[in-house]
């Protein structure tokens, strides 16, 4: 039994009951004080969780069936109401589709009556992906066996992020299913461009309904499988901004080269906009390619010592040759140190390639002079720096250069966002990990990006920041999976998950 338990509810008996007594006090301790509510029994709502648990990852099975993928204009629409029959189903009372110039968004406020109103951030879109990639179909979401980990469920979103959004669901549910009251009250954004870089968030979050309702919030937080398969948790203080662009040469923007393939013998005698391409790509960046070298490019503050002693505890904890095996690396750039590796990563802004495209790609040879070449390209930015000064930088560098006619075409993107670690979304997250018996690290800013900027400048300035128990990997790749059945203790399955959203918003009523 005991085994059984550590496996479907992540969590020993003994850890499980001290967790309980935690909350117990804390809720008393609202009760006190004077609370709205009455003091909930948390273990019917664990046993609830555990009751649903087939009708959870049934829901979540059932979600990424559904692809929503902005890139490709699939589903879209279909994906919203499919996200706010989700939201009516968990307890939302007021739902709506909130209309932009490109994917709707979807808005939904849950009010408990309570003094204590808390944003929540969903994205219902996900990555593009190649079935043939997959050692299984990514849309089936089939419960598989991986040793050392447990049993998964393997599809496209399991992670990123429909596995942690359903989990903060079904918490929900578990909630209002088991009769206790709901601790908070909650606002949901959901939008459907986010793995296109968010380009209309601001339409979305800024329209009158949907600011108002925030304003009253204590911040917003993102439903997120945040362990490890050590059972290590990091809590993210911000994340860099990015911009997503592509840079195209042609021979009819140039009025040089061909206006239409022709043979490559011919490059003897007419320019290549291939050739042109690489050449201003070659300006961006230094030789080897790691120091950004646009002209006015936005310069990236220098790191706080707060922020530098957070790398050091964290670098002291995580195994370099561990990531080095994970990313398939053998050196750092500059064959950097562990610790000023890491340094380097939460401060320096990047130019990245993400793929160059141009004339033939296929089997053999074909002889071509391609008349059109394609870089796609994003940028990371750091707090300091912002998505427009990047791109005007961009382009002006680019028209000094006697690169002009390469048509800089934006596709999506946002300024970088940075919570104080002192908030009170920040270190109820910090209170419920350490009551799960883990010891979280804090960390300045995820490398990736996530469009939190939106609540965090101004008109709302709100915290803003990550949450949630659990595992997973493989977002944006083949084989992405979700935890579900942990076969390691300290690592929370899908129940573990789930509970750690109802300790989570219990203690943000604190």
């Amino acid at each position: 039994m005991e085994a059984s338990c550590a496996v479907h509810g992540n969590v020993s008996p003994r850890s499980r009951r001290t967790r309980l007594r935690v909350l117990a006090a804390a809720i008393l301790a609202l009760a006190s004080a004077g609370s709205w509510a009455a003091t909930p029994d948390i273990e019917a709502i664990q046993a609830r969780v555990a009751e649903q648990h087939e009708t959870s990852v049934k829901r979540l099975q059932d979600w990424i069936a559904l692809p929503s993928i902005a890139a490709e204009d699939l589903n879209s629409r279909v994906g919203a109401q499919y996200m706010a029959d989700m939201a009516r189903e968990a307890g939302f009372g007021q739902v709506e589709i909130i209309e932009t110039d490109g994917k709707p968004g979807v808005f939904a406020v849950l009010d408990a009556g309570a003094p204590t109103t808390v944003g929540v951030y969903f994205m219902y879109d996900v990555k593009q992906f190649d079935p043939a990639e997959w050692s299984s179909p990514p849309l089936e979401a089939k419960l598989i066996e991986r040793p050392g980990v447990g049993t998964v469920m393997m599809g496209r979103g399991a992670v990123n992020q429909k596995g942690p959004q359903s989990a903060m669901l079904a918490a929900l549910h578990a909630i209002r299913d088991a009769g206790q009251p709901m601790p908070v009250n909650l606002v949901l954004v959901a939008e459907g461009e986010e793995e296109i870089g968010s380009p209309h968030i601001g339409q979305f979050v800024h329209h009158p309904k949907v600011r108002a309702a925030l304003a009253d919030s204590i911040g917003v937080f993102m439903p997120m499988a945040l362990q490890g398969l050590d059972g290590e948790v990091t809590v993210s203080l911000g994340a860099k901004g990015v911009v997503e662009l592509e840079l195209v040469a042609s021979g009819e923007k140039w009025g040089r080269g061909p206006a239409k393939d022709i043979h490559s013998s011919l490059k003897a005698m007419v320019d290549s906009p291939a050739w042109r391409l690489v050449k201003a790509l070659d300006t961006l960046v230094s030789d080897d390619g790691n120091t950004i070298t646009i002209d006015g490019y936005p310069t990236a503050p220098p790191l706080s010592e707060a922020h530098r002693r957070m790398i050091a505890a964290a670098t002291s904890r995580r195994d370099e040759a561990d990531m080095k095996k994970l990313f398939g690396v053998p050196h750092w750039i500059d064959d950097l140190p562990w610790q000023q590796a890491n340094e380097r990563l939460v401060s320096q802004p990047t130019v990245n390639i993400q793929g160059l495209v141009g004339g033939y790609t296929g089997p053999g040879g074909k002889t071509v002079l391609p008349h059109r070449a394609a870089a796609k390209i994003d940028l990371r930015l750091v707090p300091g720096m912002t998505r427009d000064a990047a791109v005007a930088a961009l382009k002006s560098h680019l028209a000094a250069r006697g690169y002009g006619d390469i048509e800089v075409n934006v596709t999506g993107g946002y300024d970088p966002t940075s919570t104080d670690a002192d908030a009170r979304l920040i270190q109820a997250q910090l209170s419920v990990l350490r009551d799960n018996g883990l010891d979280p690290l804090l960390w300045p800013r995820g490398a990736g990006s996530y469009p939190g900027f939106v609540f965090t400048d101004p008109p709302l300035s709100l915290p803003a920041g990550h949450f949630g128990l659990g595992h997973g990997s493989g977002a944006h790749a083949p084989d992405e999976y979700f935890l579900i059945e942990s076969a390691n203790p300290r690592v929370a399955g899908y129940d573990g998950a789930v509970m750690s959203y109802v300790e989570y918003l219990y203690e943000l009523a604190r």
